[in-house]
C-alpha cells in the first residue's frame, strides 16, 4: 500500500508540474512513520526516481532527467531556497546566457546568497553558491534590478541585465576570468541602461566599478563607460585589471600601462578582439 501511495504521491506532484517535494510533505501525505518514509524514500532513491540535492528536499526524476541525474536547477532553485527560507538570485554564467551571452558553456549552474552554502551536485549538474554580504545583498537584490528565469515549473529570480554586469566584474574569479567578463561585456554591455548601472554600481566596490567601466569603454560602449566615470575619479589608488595574476607577469611589455581615467593597471593581455 505504501509504495502505491508513493507512487501516487510522484504522479501526481509531476502532473502539476512540481518535480519536488520536502520530506514534511511526503509525511503529511503518505502517513508513514519517521522509518518507514525513509525506507520508501531511500528505495526510491536507489531505483533512480528521485534526487536528493539537500537534506529534507527531494527531485523527482522524469525518464528525461535520469540522463543528466537531474532536472534543471532553474525548475527547482526557488522551491529549494523557499525551503531554505533564504533569498536568492540565478547570478554570473547562467544569468550571462538568460541575457543573451552563451560563449560560456554554464556546466555550473551559480546563485547569489547573502549566507555561506556549500555547494552540492545534483546528478551532472553542479550548484555553487556565491556569498554577498547580507547588506549589499538587501540593497542590490531589488524586483526592479531582477528578471524571472521562466520553466515549466515556474520562476526562479535571476539577476537583471545590469547587476548581471556588476555581479560578473565583482565575482569574475568566477565569471570565466577576466577575459570571460570581457566577452559578456563585448555581447551585453551595449544594453545595459547607464543609469541603472550607476545606481547599482554605487553598492559596489570602486575597483570591480572601474575594471567594467573600462572594458565598457574597449568594447564602444561609451554611454555605459560614461555612467561608471565618476567612481574612477574617487579612487585614491591604481588596481590591477586581474588582480588574480601575481607576482606581475614580466613578460608583458607594457606592464605599468596604466588605462587613462580607469586608475588601472593592466597587467594582463585580453583575448577577446573587440
Amino acid at each position: 500500500m505504501g509504495m502505491r501511495t508513493m507512487d501516487q504521491l510522484l504522479e501526481s506532484r509531476l502532473a502539476a508540474g512540481r518535480a519536488y517535494f520536502t520530506r514534511e510533505e511526503a509525511q503529511a501525505a503518505l502517513g508513514l512513520g519517521p522509518h518507514a518514509l525513509s525506507v520508501a524514500l531511500l528505495r526510491q532513491t536507489r531505483k533512480g526516481r528521485l534526487a536528493n540535492p539537500r537534506r529534507g528536499f527531494y527531485l523527482i526524476l522524469r525518464p528525461e532527467d535520469r540522463t543528466f541525474g537531474a532536472p534543471d536547477p532553474v525548475r527547482w532553485i526557488d522551491p529549494l531556497m523557499k525551503y531554505l527560507a533564504l533569498d536568492y538570485r540565478v547570478a554570473l554564467l547562467r544569468a550571462a546566457a538568460f541575457h543573451g551571452s552563451s560563449h560560456q558553456a554554464a556546466m555550473v549552474f551559480q546563485v547569489i546568497v547573502p549566507r555561506q552554502l556549500r555547494g552540492f551536485g545534483a546528478g551532472r549538474q553542479r550548484l555553487e553558491f556565491i556569498y554577498q554580504a547580507p547588506s549589499t545583498f538587501r540593497q542590490v537584490n531589488r524586483p526592479e534590478w531582477l528578471s524571472s528565469l521562466k520553466s515549466e515549473a515556474g520562476f526562479a529570480k535571476v539577476s537583471g541585465l545590469e547587476l548581471t554586469l556588476l555581479d560578473c566584474a565583482r565575482y569574475f574569479h568566477k565569471a570565466a576570468g577576466i577575459n570571460g567578463l570581457a566577452q559578456i561585456v563585448k555581447d551585453l554591455g551595449g544594453q545595459a541602461k547607464p543609469n541603472v548601472l550607476a545606481s547599482i554600481a554605487a553598492h559596489y566596490e570602486n575597483s570591480s566599478v572601474r575594471r567594467l567601466g573600462y572594458l565598457f569603454q574597449l568594447a564602444g560602449h561609451l554611454q555605459q563607460a560614461e555612467a561608471l566615470r565618476p567612481f574612477a575619479r574617487k579612487a585614491k589608488t591604481s588596481a590591477l585589471l586581474d588582480p588574480s595574476i601575481r607576482p606581475l607577469p614580466k613578460e608583458l611589455p607594457r606592464l605599468h600601462d596604466k588605462a587613462p581615467g580607469w586608475r588601472l593597471i593592466i597587467n594582463e593581455r585580453l583575448e577577446v578582439a573587440f
